[in-house]
């Protein structure tokens, strides 16, 4: 398992048009990969999990990655995060 930790930098937080591009990025990925807000933790694969960890601007969230392709899948998640609230994927 690999593990990383992230900070939201969209002003609007982890809302539909973020989550809808990490689960975009997550599809590419054979392993299990999850984000972990405080007590709450979110399947990348589901959009509804996503959004539900309600993680605002400046949150740090925990990305976590299980599988064959774990290193790469953390990278571009990780990428996802860094991507601004203008800038095209």
């Amino acid at each position: 398992m690999k593990r990383t930790t992230v900070v939201v930098s969209w002003s609007e937080g982890l809302k539909l048009r973020p989550a809808a591009r990490l689960i975009r990025v997550a599809r590419r990925f054979r392993s299990s990969i999850t984000l972990r807000c405080g007590e709450n933790v979110g399947d990348v694969h589901s959009i509804m999990s996503v959004v539900m960890l309600c993680a605002t601007m400046g949150t740090a969230v925990s990305i976590e990655a299980s599988g064959e392709d774990e290193e790469l899948a953390i990278l571009a998640v990780t990428k996802v995060f860094s991507v601004g609230d203008d800038e095209p994927e």
